[in-house]
């Protein structure tokens, strides 16, 4: 196989620009860094391409490496021979390959081995040759092969062995197999029935069955779960005429020979024992597999628009981690994200210490200058939420309050980093501190949050920990390079996210820091233990020095295109100050009336990086989350039970799955937009309509009080 041509292929690429991204990936380049800057080599693929490319490229690799270790195996055996090899050559997924070693491999003790053992494999061999007639007769010359001490004391066990060898050969057959498992994904069932006597979220698969190719995802995951916590009992399912009349085609001869018989049964106890069983778990585990892949692309994807929500920038936060016995706690945040006062409250059940409540409140508010209260979802929500809009109308300032997900607080507040960031604090006031602070900069405050914990997924427990892991991990790493970071500000977790720096060197980045105070350039990193070369380079255009000596230090402009960016200045009777000043409206034009290609070769940079250095210079220190739309903030309270059918919200999506999509709508219960309701046209999947973080326009179709359930539309009116 040629892994280089097979990607191209694959993603409708050139031969040469997979090679070279492949090249650039093999020396130790970044994901984050190739999409942003060598976008001349790769053709302008983007971080979702390359990401998506490196995986299927490790995957080939591995392929690739399990063909060289079987052919050794096999060759070590002296078994090898050109149509083996030609075999294993062609195989295009790892399960084939194994299936070509299967009869080359060591067997643990079988039905199969024992016969050989006996000596029972000519007379197997002898079956299988299925003559026209034999003489003397099959039974005759099974009595040969009778003997005490080797355990065979009848003319029926040595038949019997005979068989068993037959079976297990049949099985062995890759190519058996091959078109066996097509046949059962082709033609089968996934089944599942209920496994004990007890009502539970999986009832409706209690008698369910499904073609195999049309199983959706989100079903296997759950059949899977319901199977794990043995509410449910699954299996693959085929009708046998499919399977056995294609295994019969291929071994018996219909010659009427007298060991037809023999080989008919040895055929259908290879089917029933051996292959039927081991092509229900691989078929199983690929559809596992894909439904899993799937799930953490939708996972993937909603982390990334939740991590890339606009951050509220310039407010005073108050972060309220609801409670009930242990109270209320509060922590106030600065515009720059600095706790400046912590509080305890005891407004709801059971002490209800509401006058003495608000009065802390209010003091807080009026001495920070308070803009808006970010409550935590969980515990005592909603009696929290009611005192606040309640408080709100009693005082003159303007301050409004959200409701924020306190999705993985706990984890982060009971994690070490909260107790090396907040060693004098209790961990429900790190987790007010986190409330607060994930609605100022979402993105610097949820990288502190293993990423599974943040709630934005579908049955993330069940699926491969450490294949998730490594592609939240991705999301994580392409997101905080897209915004950026401060050097002076950003915390170590927030750094060991940038391109080539890992937690040590993030760590010796603010060691550094606090020895020899704020970063004046980027240059500097260099100085910094464990940044060598190869790191500065991956690492420096994503690091950002507000206020330093270079004033490209603080755009994403690499320290490789200074050069180009100030003869492009210069080119166009600009200086330095102006990017400073925001005086560089014209220049795009400029460039454009020039021509692109005439100005990238003057200034020896491909057009793509040309344009970069243009948006960078045009918008020094920019956010790309700014362009987003703003939290929903409220300052009055809407309960469940003001709800009536096509009453019209705005909300905010929270989570997207395979069925639709979780809005909130300032209910303390998020309401669900099945994927029917999600627009007048057919979607194929709901992130085609909407993302994480999305402001939506809804309408109220149903509303359960007692299972607090709201089900919503976004369909028009007169279609919905």
């Amino acid at each position: 196989m040629n892994i280089i041509e097979t990607l191209a292929q694959e993603f409708s690429l050139k031969v040469d620009q997979v090679e070279k991204t492949v090249a650039l990936i093999d020396e130790g380049n970044t994901i984050p860094f190739i999409a942003r800057y060598r976008k001349e080599v790769t053709g302008s693929l983007d971080d979702n391409v390359l990401r998506d490319l490196f995986d299927r490229l490790t995957f080939l690799r591995n392929i690739e490496k399990r063909k060289t270790e079987v052919s050794e195996l096999i060759t070590a055996q002296g078994k090898m021979t050109p149509e083996i090899q030609a075999a294993i050559d062609a195989a295009v997924t790892i399960t084939e390959v194994d299936d070509i070693y299967r009869p080359f491999r060591p067997h643990r003790k079988t039905r199969a081995s024992v016969a050989r053992e006996k000596g029972l494999e000519p007379l197997a061999e002898l079956l299988y040759a299925q003559l026209p007639t034999y003489e003397p007769s099959i039974e005759e010359q099974a009595a040969a092969y009778i003997d005490e001490e080797k355990g065979v004391a009848s003319v029926e066990e040595a038949l019997q062995g005979a068989k068993d060898i037959i079976a297990e050969n049949v099985s062995d057959n890759a190519e058996f197999r091959k078109e066996l498992r097509r046949l059962t994904f082709e033609f089968g069932f996934l089944s599942s029935k209920q496994a004990k006597e007890e009502d539970s979220v999986y009832a409706q698969y209690y008698e369910y069955s499904e073609p195999l190719k049309k199983v959706l995802p989100h079903r296997v995951l759950a059949i899977n779960r319901g199977e794990k916590e043995e509410f449910l009992k699954v299996e693959v399912t085929v009708a046998s005429e499919i399977v056995l009349n294609y295994l019969f085609a291929e071994v018996l001869l219909a010659n009427n020979s007298p060991a037809e018989p023999y080989v008919s049964a040895a055929v259908l106890d290879s089917y029933d024992r051996l292959i039927a069983p081991s092509i229900e778990r691989e078929i199983r585990n690929d559809i596992f597999d894909n439904a899993s892949e799937g799930a953490i692309k939708v996972f993937a994807d909603n982390l990334s628009h939740l991590l890339m929500q606009s951050p509220l920038k310039g407010k005073t936060v108050l972060g309220f981690d609801p409670g009930y016995a242990h109270g209320c706690k509060l922590a106030v945040v600065d515009k720059t994200g600095k706790v400046v006062d912590t509080a305890v409250i005891y407004p709801v059940k059971p002490r209800e210490e509401i006058e003495k409540s608000k009065s802390i409140l209010k003091r807080l508010i009026s001495r920070h200058k308070v803009d808006v209260i970010a409550i935590g979802n969980g515990t005592a929500s909603k009696e929290s939420e009611i005192f606040i809009a309640g408080l709100l109308k009693e005082i003159p300032e303007d301050v409004k309050y959200i409701v924020v997900s306190e999705a993985g607080a706990s984890i982060y507040s009971a994690s070490k980093l909260a107790a090396e960031e907040f060693p004098d604090f209790d961990v429900m006031q790190r987790s007010a501190v986190s409330i607060a602070r994930r609605l100022q900069d979402p993105l610097a405050e949820l990288i502190k949050i293993d990423p599974k914990g943040i709630g934005v997924g579908q049955y993330q427990h069940d699926m491969k920990q450490a294949r998730l892991d490594e592609a939240l991990g991705g999301v994580v790493e392409d997101c905080v390079n897209a915004v950026g970071v401060d050097i002076n500000t950003a915390s170590y977790s927030l750094l060991s996210y940038i391109s080539g720096i890992n937690i040590t060197s993030a760590k010796n980045i603010v060691k550094y820091r606090e020895e020899n105070g704020e970063f004046t350039s980027r240059a500097q990193l260099l100085k910094v233990p464990r940044i060598g070369a190869k790191a500065f380079e991956q690492a420096a255009g994503f690091l950002r020095v507000p206020g330093g000596k270079e004033i490209f230090d603080n755009t994403g402009v690499h320290p490789e295109s200074y050069t180009a960016a100030s003869e492009l200045l210069q080119m166009f009777g600009y200086s330095k100050a102006d990017v400073a000043d925001g005086n560089l409206r014209d220049l795009r034009t400029k460039v454009q009336k020039v021509g692109s290609r005439t100005v990238s070769e003057k200034l020896g940079v491909g057009e793509p990086t040309l344009q970069d250095i243009v948006s960078e210079l045009e918008k020094p220190g920019r956010d790309i989350r700014d362009t987003l739309p703003p939290p929903v903030l409220r300052d009055d309270i809407l309960s469940l039970e003001d709800l009536k059918p096509e009453m019209e919200l705005t909300g905010t999506v929270r989570n997207v799955i395979d069925f639709g999509a979780f809005v909130d709508i300032g209910v303390h219960q998020d309401g669900l937009v099945h994927i029917s309701q999600l627009c007048d046209r057919y979607v194929k999947h709901p992130s085609e309509v909407v993302k994480v973080g999305d402001i939506v326009k809804v309408r109220v179709l149903s509303v359960d009080i007692p299972k607090k359930r709201i089900a919503l539309t976004m369909r028009n009116k007169q279609k919905a």
